[in-house]
């Protein structure tokens, strides 16, 4: 069985380091405008309607400053993901009330449930490592988001 990985889905164009939002709704248009870079997305307007009414059934800001906004669509080809870093901090309503600094923002078509669990599992179990969200933190460009997270991902 081959392991999903979160680097299977993710392209340098798709990851941002300097987000530009001050709240949450500005997050999750400028993380759907990642996503947008994607040419496995079909409309980025569709994808922040989906991350919100997503949102609105929960936060998905976990805690310990990381939020996986996600959402599933067929304005999605597969499972695309981005990665956005805010080094402000947003309120995003999460468990643990502390603003939110890292983003993995993902959107995957409804029939593609399997492959989307298994990647949300695998990006709950890595942020929870101290060490691996300090690196992202610190990290200084795209190519060394790719590079902590492949080596993270073994």
């Amino acid at each position: 069985m081959n392991i999903a990985k979160i680097t299977d889905y993710i392209t340098l164009d798709m990851i941002s380091l300097d987000l530009k939002a001050k709240n949450k709704k500005e997050a999750l248009l400028e993380l759907s405008q990642l996503l947008g870079a994607s040419d496995s997305i079909d409309d980025p307007k569709v994808i922040e309607s989906a991350l919100i009414e997503r949102e609105k059934l929960g936060s998905t800001g976990i805690g310990k400053g990381v939020a996986i906004p996600h959402a599933k669509t067929n304005f999605a080809k597969k499972l695309t993901i981005a990665f956005g870093r805010c080094n402000e901090g947003i309120n995003f309503e999460s468990l643990d009330s502390q603003d939110v600094k890292l983003f993995f923002v993902f959107a995957s078509p409804l029939s593609d449930s399997i492959v989307y669990l298994k990647i949300l599992a695998r990006i709950s179990r890595l942020i929870r490592n101290e060490n691996f969200r300090n690196k992202l933190l610190n990290a200084t460009n795209p190519q060394e988001i790719l590079n902590i997270i492949s080596s993270e991902e073994g």
